[in-house]
C-alpha cells in the first residue's frame, strides 16, 4: 500500500480530523461511490505536530459529482476552480477545497495540463515534496507513496522523484523548496535538490512577479529565513529575484516581519515597491523605513517620546527593531526591550491647535496656516508636549512680531 520504511502513526484520535464538519463532508463524499481523503499540509503538519490551518481534500470523484453530492447534503458549493478539478465545499462556515485526483500530461514550467485519475498514488507522485505527498482517510490511516514520513522524521525537504523533473514542471518550485526548507528543515539543504535548483535557476525568469513575491514573503517570515537566503545567494538564485545585501547577521536578529526583513535584504529598498509590486501599505512601510532615524537606548526620555510621536507606534517598533538588529547588543537586552515597550506604555497627546483656532485669531486662510501649524507643532514637540493652546497661539504671534 505504501512505500514508507517507518511505521506511521494513525491519526484517528487527532482532534482536527474528528472535527464534526470535516467528518460530515468526508462521510457524504465517501458515500458517492468514490474515495475522499485529507491530503497535503494538514497531514504533514499533524505528523510534524505543528498547528494546522487549512484542510484540503482529494477525491476520486469528478468535480460534477462532488458538486451534486455536496448540494444534496445541503453544503455550500463554490466551483471557482472547477476547470482545474477543484470545488470548495462549505459546511457551517468551514470551507474545504476538494480536488479530483490528477495526473500531469503536459507541463511548461508554469502551468500543467492534467487529466483526472482514480489513483491516489499517481496524484502523490505529481506533488512537489515528499512531505506534502501523504494522505489520510476519515479513520486516520495515513498513506505514504513517496517515503515522505521518513523525511518528516528527519525534518528533510526532498522533491518527489527527480528534482529536475519536478522543477521543470513549475519553476516556482525552486522558491517553494527554499521556503519549505526554511520552515520545516533542521539540517542542511538536500544536496540533490540544491544542485537541481542551482542548475535550473534561470527558469525563475519565466515566473510572474506576483507569484515570486508571494513565495518570497512567506520565506522571509520563516524561522530559518536568514540562513536559507544565504544559501540562495551562494547558489546564484537570490540575485535573480532582487539585488541584495549580505547583512545575514542583521536579518537573523530581526523579528518575523517580512517587510522589515525585506528592507534589510534589499540593496535598493526604495525600488522594492515597483520591483516586487508590493502593496500600497507595504510600499509605505518601506518608504518610512528608508527615512527612519537610528534609535539607541542612549536617547533621553524627551527625545524618545518626540521620535515616537513623529513615527507613530508601528514605525517606532520597526525602527527600534532595526536599530537593535544592527547594534552589538545581546538578544534580550533590557535597555532595548524598554525602548520597544514605550509604544505601549506612553500614549501620545493630541496636538491642541488647529486651523480654526488661527482663523478665529484673524489669520487669513491659505498655505501659511499649514506652515504656522507645523512650526507650532515642532515647538510643542521640542517642549516635551507641555505647551497648551494659549501658549502655542502666543508662540505664533511672537513669530509674526
Amino acid at each position: 500500500m505504501t512505500r514508507s520504511t517507518h511505521k506511521i502513526p494513525n491519526l484517528a484520535k487527532a482532534k482536527w480530523l474528528n472535527e464534526p464538519r470535516l467528518q460530515a463532508v468526508l462521510a457524504v463524499l465517501n458515500t458517492g461511490g468514490g474515495e475522499t481523503r485529507v491530503v497535503g499540509g494538514a497531514v504533514r503538519n499533524a505528523l510534524l505536530r505543528v498547528p494546522i490551518s487549512d484542510v484540503d481534500l482529494a477525491t476520486t470523484l469528478e468535480p460534477r459529482d462532488v458538486v451534486q453530492l455536496a448540494k444534496g447534503a445541503g453544503f455550500g458549493v463554490h466551483p471557482s476552480g472547477i476547470e482545474h478539478g477543484t470545488v470548495t465545499v462549505v459546511n457551517r462556515a468551514a470551507a474545504f477545497e476538494v480536488t479530483t485526483l490528477r495526473r500531469d500530461v503536459e507541463t511548461n514550467g508554469r502551468h500543467a495540463r492534467v487529466i483526472f485519475t482514480k489513483s491516489f498514488k499517481e496524484d502523490a507522485l505529481r506533488r512537489d515534496f515528499t512531505i506534502n505527498a501523504l494522505s489520510c482517510n476519515a479513520k486516520g490511516e495515513v498513506f505514504d507513496y513517496t517515503n515522505g514520513y521518513a523525511d518528516i522524521l528527519k525534518h528533510n525537504i526532498r522533491f518527489v522523484g527527480k528534482p529536475a523533473t519536478r522543477i521543470t514542471e513549475d519553476y516556482l518550485r525552486i522558491l517553494r523548496f527554499f521556503r519549505f526548507h526554511s520552515v520545516y528543515a533542521t539540517g542542511g539543504v538536500d544536496k540533490d535538490a540544491l544542485a537541481a535548483c542551482t542548475r535550473l535557476r534561470k527558469g525563475l525568469q519565466k515566473i510572474s512577479v506576483e507569484r515570486i513575491r508571494q513565495e518570497l514573503i512567506k520565506l522571509l517570515v520563516a524561522p530559518r529565513a536568514a540562513e536559507t537566503l544565504k544559501v540562495m545567494a551562494k547558489s546564484g538564485i537570490l540575485r535573480l529575484i532582487l539585488p541584495y545585501t549580505e547583512e545575514w547577521r542583521v536579518l537573523k536578529r530581526l523579528p518575523s516581519d517580512a517587510v522589515l526583513r525585506l528592507f534589510v535584504l534589499a540593496q535598493k529598498p526604495d525600488e522594492l515597491k515597483d520591483l516586487l509590486r508590493l502593496s500600497r501599505e507595504e510600499g509605505a512601510r518601506i518608504a518610512t523605513l528608508v527615512n527612519a532615524p537610528a534609535i539607541t537606548p542612549a536617547l533621553r526620555e524627551k527625545e524618545r517620546r518626540a521620535m515616537l510621536y513623529v513615527l507613530g507606534p508601528e514605525q517606532w517598533r520597526s525602527a527600534v527593531q532595526l536599530s537593535f538588529a544592527r547594534s552589538r547588543a545581546k538578544v534580550g537586552d533590557r535597555a532595548w526591550a524598554k525602548l520597544l515597550r514605550l509604544a505601549e506604555q506612553w500614549q501620545a497627546p493630541q496636538f491642541p491647535l488647529n486651523g480654526d483656532d488661527l482663523l478665529r485669531k484673524g489669520h487669513v486662510a491659505g498655505p501659511f496656516i499649514g506652515e504656522f501649524l507645523q512650526r507650532a507643532e515642532d515647538y510643542w514637540i521640542a517642549g516635551n508636549f507641555v505647551a497648551n493652546k494659549g501658549d502655542l497661539l502666543a508662540y505664533i504671534e511672537g513669530m509674526n512680531s
